[in-house]
């Protein structure tokens, strides 16, 4: 990923250290600091973060439904959880990454 900083100097804008972007809703989207470190996150409509990754190589990513309830999750070492849920948000089923499931999938119902 380019940094925002090198954008800055390409187009001349001054700027010091930390950079720190946030959206409309005052949300962090972008930090970058000197070293150079930098990390964004992406949301939902609900505010809740459905992306993350850094300078590190490390990301992270939800899912949720209408409802804001998660549903998946994975990360950038190869760790995820799935979850599928009742009406009411309850969890019905849950499996993860390690083999680990609880629950019936709503594929046997």
């Amino acid at each position: 990923m380019k940094l925002i900083s090198d954008t800055y100097k390409e187009l001349g804008i001054a700027f010091t250290f930390p950079i720190e972007i946030t959206d409309a809703n005052g949300d962090n989207t972008y930090y970058e600091d000197s070293t150079p470190y930098w990390v964004r996150w992406e949301y939902d409509a609900n505010r809740k973060v459905t992306y993350h990754e850094n300078s590190a190589g490390y990301w992270f990513k939800w899912e949720r439904d209408a409802k804001g309830n998660d549903t998946y999750h994975e990360t950038s070492n190869g760790d995820w959880e799935r979850w599928e849920r009742d009406a009411n948000g309850k969890v019905t089923y849950l499996e993860n990454s390690n083999g680990y499931k609880s629950g019936t999938p709503r594929s046997n119902h």
